[in-house]
């Protein structure tokens, strides 16, 4: 199963794509309304606006053999300890031996950025992102139907 942190996931399109070859069922998870798919291995969730809420649904869910794409570091690291394949939408793997120092990296920076040290602006996502996701993604989907 692969779950997505859907909202402002800029790589619906590529997911769909490399699940359909691996014959993988995709969970799209967001708080807002998504644009309907007539895949039937699609499957679309809306949560509730909670703090975290699709965050939460999806940490409950992922397991060892799942596949996680999200941006969010924290969810990152409750899916790794689950024993899920975790990738960003960038092409970041998260794993056991790198999930720390991304979590105290996202931490310094929120730091940097609530006393004004950072502007905290982000990277535009480029086409080396989206080539280095599908890759990524690729390989995560032929090591979890292994």
């Amino acid at each position: 199963m692969i779950y997505v942190d859907a909202d402002a996931c800029p790589v619906k399109p590529e997911i769909f794509k490399v699940a359909e070859r691996h014959a993988m069922e995709v969970t799209l998870v967001a708080n807002s309304g998504l644009r309907p798919s007539r895949d039937p291995m699609v499957k679309m969730v809306i949560v509730s606006n909670g703090f975290d809420a699709a965050d939460d649904w999806i940490a409950e869910r992922a397991g060892p053999g799942d596949i996680v794409v999200t941006a969010d570091v924290p969810l990152a690291g409750r899916c790794v300890a689950t024993g899920a394949l975790v990738t960003g939408p960038t092409g970041r793997v998260f794993d056991e031996a790198n999930i720390g120092i991304a979590t105290a990296m996202r931490d310094l920076g929120a730091h940097l950025r609530e006393t004004g040290e950072s502007k905290g602006y982000n990277a535009a996502f480029s086409p080396r992102d989206r080539s280095k996701f599908l890759e990524t993604f690729d390989r995560l989907c032929r090591r979890a139907t292994r």
